[in-house]
C-alpha cells in the first residue's frame, strides 16, 4: 500500500570512533552540508544539524520506504566515505558502529531544532558525555513513562 502521508521525525546522534574530537570548525558546515544532500537525496528532509568535533545531531523527517537503520547507515558509510575522500580529518575517519535514534512528536520539532543549532553553547557548559547521559536519561524517562 503507497503511504501518502507521514510524520516520521527522527533524532539522529552520531560519535566518532572512540569519540575522539575528529571534526574540526574549519570543515564543519561542509560535513554538514554533504549529510543534508544524502537525506535530500534519498527523499528525506533535513530539518536542522550541527556537528560537534565527536558527535554530530540532526532531525530528519523520512518516508516509511527508508526504515531508521538503513538512512543512518546510508549515511555513516557516505560520510565517512567522503570525509576520508577529501581528507577533511588528520587520520582516518570513522563513525561508531552504533548511533542513537530518538522520535520526535511534530509539537517538538522546534525545540529539538533549537537544541541542535545550539550545541555549540550547551558544550560551553557540559561536556558531550554529561549532556548524552542526561539526554538518555529524559528519553528512558519518557519512554516509560516516569
Amino acid at each position: 500500500m503507497e503511504v501518502l502521508y507521514n510524520n516520521l521525525y527522527t533524532h539522529f546522534v552520531f560519535t566518532t570512533q572512540d569519540r575522539f574530537p575528529a571534526i574540526t570548525e574549519i570543515h564543519r558546515e561542509r560535513i554538514e552540508k554533504y549529510i543534508t544532500g544524502i537525506v535530500n537525496n534519498h527523499k528525506c528532509k533535513l530539518y536542522a544539524i550541527y556537528a560537534n568535533p565527536e558527535h554530530i545531531h540532526f532531525l530528519v523527517s523520512r518516508t516509511p520506504a527508508t526504515s531508521e537503520k538503513e538512512l543512518a547507515d546510508l549515511i555513516a558509510k557516505a560520510s565517512e566515505i567522503f570525509i576520508n575522500t577529501n581528507k577533511l580529518c588528520k587520520s582516518k575517519f570513522y563513525w561508531q558502529t552504533s548511533c542513537s535514534a530518538f522520535s520526535v512528536s511534530k509539537r517538538d520539532i522546534d525545540k529539538v531544532c533549537n537544541y541542535i543549532l545550539n550545541q555549540a553553547e550547551h558544550h560551553k557548559k557540559q561536556t558531550f558525555s554529561e549532556k548524552y547521559n542526561k539526554f538518555m536519561k529524559f528519553y528512558q524517562q519518557t519512554l516509560s513513562g516516569k
